[in-house]
């Protein structure tokens, strides 16, 4: 009765639901405006409030944008970006916002279909996470990101190997217009995801190609690769065997010599990815050790100056697009993201809370109460395809307006308009830098030719075949 009740609260007063929200899965939490503004534009009413806004702007390491004294008028046009190298013979025009990655079986089938349904009905990707590609993915028609992760699932041989024949026939289908290779994931790089049994169906068992009911662990690390050099070749492999489709990795950026030795290995094999998702630290996830979640990785915005600066000096940036994922919820999450280097971004939590999460924080239990992350048939029920789908399509067509009258607030027409300039944050009270200062840009190959005193060290000894710490 009081679940029931919940829902027609909601229909009185939105807000409501933030309530049964006061703080995320990773304990770091999406504060109430921002809350607020998912829901809002998920449901397709105003996000606007009177009087001013309630932030303390002097605080330490608070950012603004820059607005600009001859604003432009807002496009109407959302545009687009193409994703496709050199080697890739399928390009594809990615949307500035998608469904990040989260996978079947860590959702229900009716997210799944959700999530896919909207991503059809706004032209935007639906990343299907390392969880396997499953008819929830396909029904809806919506364009995929498939994504395998070390377990392989999906592609998988009976011995949790790399099985390329499953991977050519299912990456052939029509509605996967990229694959992705993850690395490591922003919520706990290093170690691999966990499916507790009780959630490991027989649907969800077929999909994964593992024994029903036995919790699923993937490793940690992939046995397709040990070096860099033999990455981009695997790379290179993906990209043939899906007949050329954009091909890419994700990764939680940790060491900034070993994305250099990646770097290094693309020039020597003349093989570069199609695009690279750098997933932050700040990342969420339904199920983590909390020490990984809080203590490993570089949180998004280093994250992506290191991958951006590092493929500028290298003399690649122009063969890769650069996603970005890790709490992008608003017009200006996403405008931050493709000014410190992003191409576009990912987004899977307030994808998630435009599907009715209230992040009860029960992922791992199979008892979510509102049906997104259970495999309990009763409990997904509680999911209605029709409406979320709707409300997942609202929010992604609202934060992509917003990220646009941003921008032409701030004189831009174009995201490669967009510069670390624009974007300042507060050190003290006294003290403001902008991300240029703080980030300074490395020229077109510069670490080639004469790398700066800050890089030269990790430069010189990252190494093709090595992953030197």
């Amino acid at each position: 009765m009081l679940g029931h009740l919940r829902f027609a609260l909601e229909g009185i007063r939105p807000e409501v639901q933030q309530y049964f929200v006061e703080r995320s899965v990773d304990g770091r939490p999406f504060d109430r405006d921002t809350r607020s503004i998912v829901y809002e534009r998920a449901k397709g009413t105003d996000a606007e409030e009177p009087f001013g806004t309630e932030l303390d702007l002097y605080e330490s390491g608070r950012e603004f944008l820059v607005p600009s004294m001859a604003p432009h008028a807002v496009r109407s046009d959302p545009p687009r970006v193409r994703i496709g190298g050199p080697d890739c013979s399928q390009p594809y025009d990615m949307a500035l916002l998608n469904v990040s990655a989260m996978s079947f079986g860590s959702l229900s089938a009716n997210a799944v279909l959700a999530l896919n349904t909207g991503a059809a009905l706004g032209g935007f990707t639906h990343d299907t996470g390392e969880g396997g590609l499953s008819e929830y993915h396909l029904r809806p028609g919506g364009d995929l990101v498939w994504e395998i992760g070390t377990g392989y699932f999906g592609c998988r041989t009976k011995d949790g190997d790399f099985d390329e024949v499953q991977f050519a026939e299912k990456a052939a289908h029509p509605q996967v217009k990229c694959v992705s290779l993850k690395l490591s994931q922003g919520a706990k790089p290093g170690i691999g995801g966990v499916l507790p049994g009780a959630k490991v169906n027989a649907e969800i068992a077929e999909v994964r190609g593992v024994p029903q009911g036995q919790t699923v662990i993937s490793p940690p690390y992939h046995r397709v690769f040990s070096t860099p050099r033999e990455l981009v070749r695997f790379i290179a492999r993906m990209r043939e065997l899906a007949g050329g489709k954009p091909t890419g990795f994700k990764l939680c950026v940790g060491s900034r010599r070993q994305f250099l030795a990646v770097c290094k290995a693309m020039l020597e094999e003349d093989i570069t990815p199609d695009f690279i998702i750098v997933d932050g630290a700040e990342g969420g996830t339904g199920a983590a050790p909390l020490e990984f979640a809080d203590t490993i990785g570089m949180p998004l915005t280093e994250g992506l100056m290191t991958v951006h600066n590092a493929l500028l000096g290298t003399g690649l940036r122009h063969r890769i697009r650069i996603g970005a994922s890790g709490k992008v919820a608003t017009g200006s999450d996403l405008v931050k993201r493709l000014l410190q280097g992003a191409d576009y971004t990912n987004s899977a939590r307030a994808m998630m809370f435009a599907i009715g999460c209230i992040q009860a924080q029960r992922c791992h239990t199979n008892t979510c109460p509102t049906g997104v992350t259970t495999q309990d048939p009763r409990r997904a029920r509680a999911l209605d395809v029709g409406d979320k789908s709707q409300r997942v399509q609202r929010f992604q067509e609202a934060t992509v307006k917003s990220a646009l009258q941003i921008m032409a607030a701030m004189g831009v027409d174009e995201p490669s308009q967009l510069r670390p300039h624009m974007l300042q944050r507060r050190l003290d009270p006294q003290t403001i830098r902008s991300y240029a200062e703080l980030y300074p840009q490395l020229a077109p190959g510069q670490l080639i030719n004469d790398a700066p005193e800050a890089w030269a060290q990790d430069w010189h000894a990252a190494h093709p075949d090595h992953f030197t710490a």
